[in-house]
């Protein structure tokens, strides 16, 4: 026969007090944890950081570079898109490179050659954000519909598909050979100064890698 054990009402608000305290530690040591692995070691990192080749956003004079891997079908790149872009705005003291890694097939190439077609028409950031924002499927007419509201010339468009597409396959081929040498498992990836961050990050938490760049520079 099982005697079920009755606590008093101290004990309860004890025990509460127990718990409440084990997930506030838990919490904080989470906040605490490196929100990466440090590759500062890599020299395919620090060339990362300083690619002048690739579309970028953000003041010239940054004192913290991002290199940001993505897939316009990626649903946890389209998760973390608005919470970078929060902490890029509230931090203003960031530059963006933008790294084109389309992983998810076909679909995903032929969006990410037209937003590296679209750095010619100076529209890259533009036309990366409607496509990280955008919920339908990426077919040509969306695509174009995507050009044309960023200001751009869908003409023009397929026209340096055509004239710059070694150039542009180059890229995304470069991009590749970074990701693998990182030992990146997929999409989304930012490096964020000397760490490197697999997956989606809340906007604290960006904020708070862009913190740790700066002091590790």
């Amino acid at each position: 026969m099982k005697h079920r054990v009755k606590l008093t009402r101290r004990e309860l608000i004890q025990l509460s007090g127990v718990v409440t305290l084990g997930f506030g530690v838990s919490f904080i040591l989470r906040k605490m944890a490196p929100l990466g692995r440090d590759v500062s070691g890599s020299d395919v990192a620090q060339s990362l950081l300083r690619d002048q080749g690739a579309p970028r956003e953000g003041p010239p004079e940054a004192d913290v570079t991002v290199a940001v891997f993505t897939d316009y079908q990626c649903p946890a790149c389209k998760m973390a898109e608005p919470q970078f872009r929060m902490a890029f705005e509230e931090d203003r003291n960031v530059a963006v490179i933008y790294k084109d890694w389309p992983i998810f097939g076909p679909v995903s190439q032929r969006a990410a050659r037209i937003a590296l077609a679209a750095d010619r028409q100076s529209i890259y950031p533009q036309v990366h954000h409607a496509l990280m924002s955008e919920r339908r499927v990426l077919e040509p007419a969306v695509l174009r519909e995507v050009v044309e509201r960023a200001g751009g010339q869908w003409d023009r468009i397929e026209q340096d598909l055509k004239d710059h597409a070694r150039e542009i396959d180059a890229m995304m081929a470069q991009t590749a050979k970074e990701a693998f040498a990182l030992g990146i498992a997929g999409t989304p990836a930012f490096l964020i100064g000397p760490s490197l961050i697999e997956g989606a990050l809340d906007r604290q938490e960006f904020l708070r890698a862009f913190r740790a760049a700066r002091k590790s520079a």
